[in-house]
């Protein structure tokens, strides 16, 4: 089945950097758009960014100039690069796939960003 998994958050001091890694397994990880999705205390779930099997890339308004995707096709990991983070960019982070029709989601990894 298919399995995704969070690591790399943590706590961080506000302007610094931190990298998230979501590793996958039971798809053929290659073909598939990996999108990293936030959640923040009371608020609803929202994405982050995403990338293609192309390696084409969405980003939230919030994420643009500061977060990078990337991929690593060899590794099946989706990794987000997050520079520059404010107190705001604290949430639970989640790594998400579709596959034939259905949402698979990891169990989130959290940042913690201090002012």
């Amino acid at each position: 089945q298919v399995q995704l998994e969070e690591s790399g958050g943590g706590l961080v001091q506000a302007g610094g950097s931190q990298r998230l890694s979501c590793s996958a397994s039971g798809i053929m990880f290659s073909i598939y758009t990996m999108g990293w999705y936030r959640q923040a205390p009371g608020k609803q779930r929202e994405l982050v960014a995403e990338i293609t099997m192309v390696d084409s890339t969405t980003y939230a308004d919030s994420a643009k100039g500061r977060f990078t995707i990337s991929r690593d096709n060899a590794k099946n990991t989706v990794y987000l690069q997050m520079n520059s983070l404010k107190p705001e960019d604290t949430a639970v982070y989640y790594c998400k796939t579709t596959r034939r029709n259905k949402d698979y989601w990891g169990k989130g990894t959290l940042v913690t960003v201090s002012s």
